[in-house]
This record gives C-alpha cells, sequence and structure tokens, in this order.
C-alpha cells in the first residue's frame, strides 16, 4: 500500500510499503479517510526526535485519523463494513499493570502510531483493535474525527482536574492543542478561558470563532500576569501549559489563586526553572499529563452534541497525493495556521 514515510530528519517520500497486519478476531480493518499533521509529526519530520523517542529507520508518520470500516474480526459485533470512525492511536497491553489500574496510557510497551518504531496511520488502510475504534455519529463528519484525537488530551485534563462550574484558566500555546484545551475547559464548565501566544493571527481568528468566554493574550505585547489579575482578580482557578515554553511554565504560580492548578501538558526541550516557593505559599496543586486514557468517547460526544465546535480550527487541507507539501506547510510556522488535514479519501464519497 501507499503510505507517507520519513525516510530521515528532513526527508519524507510517499511510496510503497509493505506492511503485513493480520486481522484478529477482536480486530477492525480501516480505510483511513482523513490524518491530521500534528506538531508532533512535523517535529520527527524536522529534528528526528522528541525527548526519547529517537526515529532510527524510516516510519510512516500520523497518528490522528478517521477512516471507513472495510473489514470486522468475527468477534466484533459493535462495529460492520461501512461504519465512519475515528481511532485511538495507542495500543496497550490489557495484562500490564499500567492497564489493571485503568492507566493503560501509561504502559511503557504501549504502541503509539508514529511514534518511533511504531509505523503511523498515513497510508491505505490498517487494522487496529475494535475496542479502540469508536463509530461516528451521523453528523459528525469523518474531517471532525479526525480531530478527535487532539481534542481528547482537553477532555482528559477537564476529567483528571476536576473542573468546578464557573472555574477560570489560562492556556498557554494557541495551536491545535491549546486551542483545543480551551474549548474542552469551556465546554466542561469554565466561565472564561484565557489563551495566549505570540502570533496575533492565531489569537485573532480564536477570537472570532469562539466569542467572549476564549480571551486572547499576546505575551511579546505585555505580562501574564498582568493580564491575568485584570480579568481574574485573585487569580485564575487553573494554568494549562500547552506550549513548553520555559517562560510560560514560570508565569504560572503568579498567575493562580491559593489553591490553584497548574497542568503540565506541552513538552519542554529541556528542564526548566519554577518558582517553587510562590507554589508552596499558595499550595499549588501540580498534574503531568502524558496523552489520554478512557477519554475517546467524550470527545466524539462533545463534538456530536455542539459543545465543541472543531470546524474552524482546519486551517488547509491537501490530498494525500500533495502529503509532503502538507508537512512543508505545517512546519512553514504560518501565523494564522491551526490544523492542516489530509485527505485520502474524496469528502463526498468518505462522508456518503
Amino acid at each position: 500500500m501507499k503510505a507517507v514515510v520519513l525516510e530521515q530528519v528532513g526527508q519524507i517520500r510517499i511510496r510503497e510499503v509493505d506492511i503485513q497486519e493480520t486481522l484478529g478476531p477482536t480486530d477492525v480493518r480501516i480505510r483511513i479517510a482523513n490524518v491530521g499533521v500534528c506538531g508532533s509529526d512535523v517535529h520527527y519530520y524536522k529534528h528526528g526526535r522528541i525527548g526519547g523517542f529517537v526515529v532510527r529507520e524510516p516510519m510512516v508518520l500520523g497518528h490522528e485519523a478517521s477512516g471507513v470500516v472495510m473489514e470486522v474480526g468475527p468477534a466484533v459485533t459493535h462495529l460492520k463494513p461501512g461504519d465512519r470512525v475515528c481511532m485511538e492511536p495507542g495500543i496497550y497491553e490489557p495484562q500490564s499493570r499500567q492497564a489493571m489500574q485503568g492507566m493503560y496510557h501509561l504502559d511503557p510497551d504501549i504502541r503509539f502510531w508514529a511514534t518511533p518504531p511504531i509505523h503511523g496511520c498515513l497510508r491505505e488502510s490498517v487494522v487496529h483493535p475494535a475496542s479502540l475504534t469508536f463509530k461516528l455519529p451521523d453528523n459528525v463528519s469523518l474531517e471532525e474525527g479526525a480531530l478527535v484525537e487532539p481534542l481528547t488530551s482537553g477532555t482528559h485534563v477537564a476529567r483528571k482536574v476536576g473542573i468546578s462550574p464557573g472555574d477560570t484558566a489560562v492556556v498557554t500555546g494557541a495551536g491545535t492543542i491549546g486551542s483545543l484545551m480551551a474549548l474542552a475547559l469551556i465546554a466542561s464548565g469554565c466561565s472564561r478561558v484565557i489563551i495566549t501566544d505570540v502570533k496575533q493571527e492565531k489569537l485573532d481568528f480564536l477570537a472570532k470563532h469562539y466569542g467572549e468566554r476564549l480571551i486572547p493574550f499576546n505575551v511579546a505585547k505585555g505580562e501574564l500576569k498582568d493580564f491575568v489579575l485584570q480579568h481574574f482578580e485573585h487569580g485564575a482557578d487553573l494554568f494549562v501549559d500547552c506550549s513548553g515554553n520555559a517562560a510560560a511554565i514560570a508565569a504560572a504560580p503568579h498567575c493562580l489563586r491559593g489553591g490553584g492548578k497548574i497542568v503540565f501538558v506541552g513538552m519542554p526541550q529541556g528542564p526548566v526553572p519554577i518558582d517553587i516557593v510562590a507554589m508552596q505559599v499558595k499550595e499549588i496543586t501540580t498534574y503531568s499529563i502524558f496523552r489520554y486514557a478512557n477519554d475517546f468517547e467524550r470527545s466524539v460526544a462533545l463534538i456530536a452534541s455542539g459543545q465543541i465546535n472543531v470546524k474552524p480550527l482546519i486551517s488547509r487541507r491537501f490530498k494525500f497525493a500533495d502529503s509532503i507539501e502538507a508537512f512543508d506547510y505545517a512546519a512553514s510556522g504560518q501565523p494564522d495556521v491551526i490544523k492542516v488535514v489530509i485527505n485520502l479519501m474524496e469528502p463526498q464519497a468518505a462522508d456518503a
């Protein structure tokens, strides 16, 4: 089958790959329809590694996907050929200690699409566990289905930290994860969310499409702490860093009220400083986040209900044959780009 392959740092090709996948009794075979280009895909393309995850051999990219079921294993009862689906990309060992404790995403042997050395889903078809494959409601398009994966980072945070009705939050970084994080927090009960970036075009876009409850702030134009206190008199209840930026992380304790919470989602390139005493005097709670678990269905439900509209976040669409152009465009850092989506099927056929 044809696939988008990262051959080495800075080199992507569309070529035939020989990936042998046997359909097991609890698996489904899926024709891929849409794949979102994630920041991690771009990082592997440009740098060849993220932390300890290093690309050492050619790897198929992509992990944000939707598709159409082609075939089901004999033990699968909740899906059938023709169903439109999205897929949770981390395949874990059910008997692992972490899975048995309900934290399967922390299984050290998890096989996560497009995380070295596991091949991703930017190819014509995949075989995937039916338990990690979710049927899309009729009113959710396959393009929207491809955004369920990044949205789930936000639904996972909202559930894990325990949003209370009326909470206020700060989200740093207005890329795909930060934007969807802010929307997930609002849908989960936050009354107002400040979202920050250094690219004014992204902030203007979010303000235009998502209204008064999402408050944009360009951190290149002022002090975040001062801006937060202008809007939330005693500080925010929650600070979610989606940037991995050292300055953003350092600002967190000073933007929170007493008893507030810091959530680390973005991954810094190395150790970063933070004022522990400033955290202690406010008894701030910290959460570290690695992907998600048991939250995919929540994300699908939030989109289907209309509580979260992900459609405006799709900045550009590319055909599969133009995937290299899509990656170069995503990597170019255009100030108004949030999400790039690659279409492997014609939209009309995919959502028929």
